[in-house]
């Protein structure tokens, strides 16, 4: 029986935990076999090559093998060129692989979903957006990018250019809530519900439709703060099941010290 054996594979680990005294268990986020998990053999050995290399948010290649659902890994080898997050940055960070870890499938592949993690990750790294100067101002439009990215990769962001239930196309002076039952639906402003304009919602469905969908969707979120959070968070609770996302939950932990 041939093993088969996946070699120059990029990827980013979204998750390590201990697998025994001296291995993990890693959840990775792969370019062309999606969300997979290996074990890294003697990973927690001090002479390990592994030890400063498995490193969320770190681009890598990495070679593995094996038929099972738990895969060994061979070899991970930074890829270079990008800095670790910090602080709030990094915080973030962990939120986008939480949503990868409660959304994607395993052995799912979504390069394009990929990516845009990539991207994410960079802006996340860098501080420096393609559509904003400072970290603050690029930091919050790479995250809803994503998060539309995401949802719409994963089957569950309905079309942005109708209303979800009747099919009536949206009119650009329009105001329109996305729920997580109904879709996208006309609402008034003097209901009290988060809402973004028919333009807006049209502006972004073309943004996704971009060849480079994370450039297009940032520029866009970036004119549609702070209501597209305030829409897309409870659509994102809802498919993840939670009320609160972990990583939310640490950051309002956090700003309550």
């Amino acid at each position: 029986m041939v093993t088969r054996r996946t070699a120059e594979e990029p990827a980013y680990v979204l998750h390590r935990y201990d697998w025994s005294e001296s291995s993990l268990i890693l959840e990775v986020f792969t370019r062309e076999h999606g969300r997979i998990a290996l074990v890294a053999k003697g990973a927690k050995r001090p002479s390990s090559n592994f030890r400063p290399v498995l490193l969320p948010m770190q681009p890598l290649r990495v070679a593995f093998g094996g038929d099972a659902e738990i895969r060994t890994l061979k070899s991970a080898e930074w890829a270079g060129g990008q800095m670790m997050p910090t602080g709030e940055a990094l915080l973030s960070g962990y939120h986008l692989n939480e949503l990868l870890l409660r959304l994607l499938a395993r052995d799912d592949p979504h390069p394009r979903l990929f990516d845009a993690y990539a991207e994410a990750v960079r802006v996340l790294g860098s501080g420096q957006g393609q559509a904003e100067p400072s970290l603050r101002d690029a930091m919050e439009p790479a995250l809803r990018a994503f998060e539309l990215i995401l949802l719409r990769e994963v089957g569950v962001l309905p079309a942005l250019d109708s209303q979800t239930l009747t099919l009536a196309p949206l009119q650009p002076d329009g105001t329109y809530a996305l729920l997580p039952e109904a879709g996208l639906i006309a609402v008034t402003p003097e209901e009290g519900r988060p809402w973004l304009s028919g333009g807006e919602w049209l502006a972004l469905e073309q943004a996704l439709a971009d060849p480079a969908p994370f450039v297009a969707t940032l520029r866009q979120a970036a004119h549609s703060m702070p209501g597209l959070k305030a829409l897309l968070r409870p659509l994102l609770h809802y498919h993840c099941g939670v009320n609160t996302l972990r990583t939310r939950q640490l950051m309002i932990d956090l700003h309550h010290l």
